[in-house]
C-alpha cells in the first residue's frame, strides 16, 4: 500500500536546530566526541525552588484536565508578571498558556492568517517562523539585514516591505539567533512606521527577555499606539532552564486570545497541569532568583566572543541577549578546507560537524546564508574546546 502524505507535511522544512542535534546524537551514538553547540537549550538545572512545587502539585493531587486556556492562578502570576516586567496589562481574558511558546506562535498564525496575508520576517528569524506562516497558507516575506546593522530591521526596510497584503510582522527581541536587542528608540522607529498601516499586527517574541546584556527590555506593545495590535509571547523554556516543561504564553487582544482558546481546545486541551503549576512558582518569583545563570550566560558570550575573534575568517559582532554568536563566515566560500570545498553556511556547518566534531547551525535556516548560529549554552571547558577543534580545522 502507497504512502500518501499530504502536501502540507511534505512541503515543510524539519527543523534545523533539532536536525542538526540528531545528527550529533546519531554521531555520539557511533563513538565520536561531538561537542553540541546546536540547541539552544539552557545547560542549567531547574532551580530548585521550582522543582519543590512541581512535587507539591504532584502531592496536591494536579492530575485533572486543566482549563484550556491555563489555571486561573497561573493567569494571574502571569499577568503580574506582565506588570512588573514590562509595564503591560493584560487581564485574565487576554492571556492563553500552551504546550511550549512553539504552540503559541502555531496558534497565533492559524488564528489570525488567511491564504495569502504576508507576514514580514526580519532575517535572520527563528527557524520556525517561516514554515509556521506557510502552514497558516500565510506567505512570509523575508527582510534582509546583515552584521554591519547587528541584524536589525530598520523602519526604511520595513516601510518597503510593506504591502496591501501584508498582515503581520513577526521579530524576536533578544534575537535567536542573532541575540539582537531592539531599544526602544529602535521599536520606536518602527512603530512610526506601522501606525501608517493600522491593519498590520505584530508577534513580538520576548521569550529570551531575562538574558539581555544590553541594561534593559523593552516589549512593543509598550510602545504608544502598539498595545492593541500586538501579540506578546514568552514562556519559561529559556531563562529558567524549562525546555522540556514545555509551558508558553501570550498576552494579546482579546478578540486574539479567544480565537487561540478556541484553537487550543481542538488541538492540545490545554498544558500539563504539573508544569502550570510549578511555573507559578517561577513567575512569582523576583528575576534576581535566576540572576545567576544570567551572569553566567554573559560571562560565556564574552569568552566566546574572544576566542573565536582569534579566527581569521570569522566577522563577528556584538550580540546583547540571548546565548547565541551569529558569526558571518563567508570569507571561506569557494575555499577548499582538507579536500572539502566550501560553498555556503551549510557546507561549512557539516565541515566544522564532520572534521572539528563540532555542532553548529546553518544560518540559511534562520534566512541568512553568510552566517552560523553557535549556542554557547555549555560549559565553560566545553566552550573552549570547541573553538580550539574549529581553529584547528580552518
Amino acid at each position: 500500500m502507497s504512502n500518501h502524505l499530504s502536501d502540507r507535511i511534505q512541503n515543510m522544512s524539519t527543523s534545523a536546530t533539532l536536525a542538526m542535534a540528531a545528527k550529533a546524537r546519531e554521531l555520539r551514538n557511533e563513538g565520536k566526541d561531538i561537542i553540541g553547540l546546536s540547541l539552544g537549550e539552557p545547560d542549567f538545572n531547574i532551580p530548585d525552588f521550582i522543582k519543590e512545587a512541581a512535587k507539591q502539585a504532584i502531592d496536591d493531587n494536579y492530575s485533572s484536565y486543566t482549563p484550556v486556556d491555563g489555571y486561573a492562578e497561573l493567569k494571574k502570576a502571569i499577568s503580574l508578571k506582565f506588570k512588573r516586567d514590562n509595564g503591560l496589562e493584560y487581564g485574565p481574558n487576554q492571556i492563553v498558556v500552551s504546550s511550549g511558546a512553539k504552540q503559541s506562535l502555531f496558534n497565533i498564525a492559524m488564528v489570525v492568517l488567511n491564504p495569502g496575508d504576508e507576514v514580514i520576517l526580519p532575517a535572520p528569524y527563528w527557524v520556525s517562523y517561516s514554515d509556521i506562516v506557510k502552514l497558516a497558507e500565510g506567505v512570509p516575506v523575508e527582510v534582509k539585514t546583515d552584521i554591519d546593522t547587528d541584524f536589525k530591521m530598520t523602519p526604511a526596510q520595513l516601510e518597503a516591505a510593506i504591502t496591501p497584503n501584508t498582515r503581520m510582522i513577526w521579530f524576536s527581541s533578544p534575537c535567536n539567533p542573532s541575540g539582537s536587542v531592539y531599544s526602544k528608540a529602535e521599536l520606536e522607529g518602527l512603530a512610526e512606521v506601522l501606525k501608517k498601516h493600522p491593519n498590520i499586527y505584530v508577534v513580538s517574541d520576548e521569550i529570551y527577555e531575562h538574558i539581555n546584556f544590553a541594561g534593559g527590555h523593552v516589549s512593543i506593545a509598550g510602545i504608544e499606539g502598539m498595545y492593541d495590535r500586538t501579540v506578546t509571547v514568552n514562556g519559561v523554556s529559556k531563562a529558567f532552564a524549562m525546555t522540556g516543561w514545555r509551558i508558553g504564553y501570550i498576552g494579546a487582544p482579546e478578540w486574539i486570545a479567544k480565537g487561540c482558546t478556541k484553537l487550543q481546545g481542538q488541538v492540545t486541551s490545554g498544558a500539563n497541569a504539573i508544569a502550570q503549576r510549578a511555573v507559578i512558582t517561577a513567575l512569582e518569583a523576583p528575576v534576581s532568583k535566576i540572576q545567576y545563570m544570567i551572569d553566567e550566560f554573559h560571562k560565556r558570550r564574552d569568552l566566546v566572543l574572544g576566542l573565536l575573534g582569534e579566527i581569521e575568517g570569522f566577522n563577528l559582532n556584538v550580540p546583547e541577549g540571548a546565548f547565541y554568536v551569529f558569526p558571518d563566515i563567508s570569507a571561506f566560500f569557494g575555499k577548499t578546507l582538507n579536500g572539502t570545498t566550501i560553498n555556503n553556511a551549510s557546507d561549512f556547518a557539516l565541515y566544522l560537524l564532520e572534521h572539528a566534531n563540532v555542532a553548529t547551525v546553518t544560518g540559511e535556516a534562520f534566512g541568512n546564508p553568510n552566517c552560523i548560529r553557535i549556542s554557547y549554552a555549555a560549559s565553560e571547558k566545553e566552550l573552549k574546546e570547541a573553538i580550539a577543534r574549529i581553529k584547528a580545522v580552518v
